[in-house]
């Protein structure tokens, strides 16, 4: 068994044109997500899904579609899904116990947003002792907006892959990573 996981942060309907927030780039950060699973299943790597519900909130409502995973990456049977409220996918779940107990080194980070729940769980994970790889071409995220400033898509994405670069592990394009 391979001590490799990949964890799927939040591809959820509600980051697709249609949900409450759409983001730049969604189908082809879920298109290169689906082939990274793809591999990850042909080598045996635990696949981890992870989704976001905010109960109360008028965004990723539970019981909506919004928080449905989006069908580009439809978790096959057996596979864990772990759901959070918070933007690290380690808070209050049992995300740790799940790699702890499979014997997981290494976790490979896919999905959405990236300046928010990739960024805080890819941290944690590096925190707690594993070995991070972000696929960035299969994460996405939208502009934001600082003091009346926009900031576009791109900026935040390379922004924040730049300061995961910096401490937080590796940071790579789909086709180097499926090259290994």
């Amino acid at each position: 068994m391979s001590k490799r996981a990949i964890v799927v942060i939040d591809l959820q309907n509600e980051y697709w044109p249609g949900g409450q927030l759409p983001l730049e780039g969604i189908d082809a950060a879920a298109a290169n997500a689906a082939r990274v699973i793809a591999h990850g299943r042909e080598a045996g790597d635990l696949i981890v899904n992870v989704r976001h519900e905010m109960p109360g909130a008028p965004v990723f409502v539970p019981g909506s579609d919004g928080v449905e995973i989006n069908a580009a990456v439809t978790p096959v049977e057996g596979e864990p899904i772990v759901t959070k409220n918070f933007p690290n996918a380690f808070r209050d779940t049992g995300l740790k116990a799940l790699l702890d107990g499979k014997g997981i080194e290494e976790v490979v980070a896919v999905g959405a947003m990236s300046h928010m729940c990739v960024d805080a769980t890819v941290r944690a994970a590096n925190d707690h002792g594993y070995k991070t790889v972000t696929v960035h071409d299969a994460c996405a995220t939208r502009e934001l907006e600082f003091e009346g400033t926009t900031v576009p898509a791109d900026k935040v994405h390379a922004a924040l892959m730049a300061a995961l670069t910096f401490f937080y592990g590796e940071v790579i394009a789909t086709n180097a990573f499926l090259a290994r």
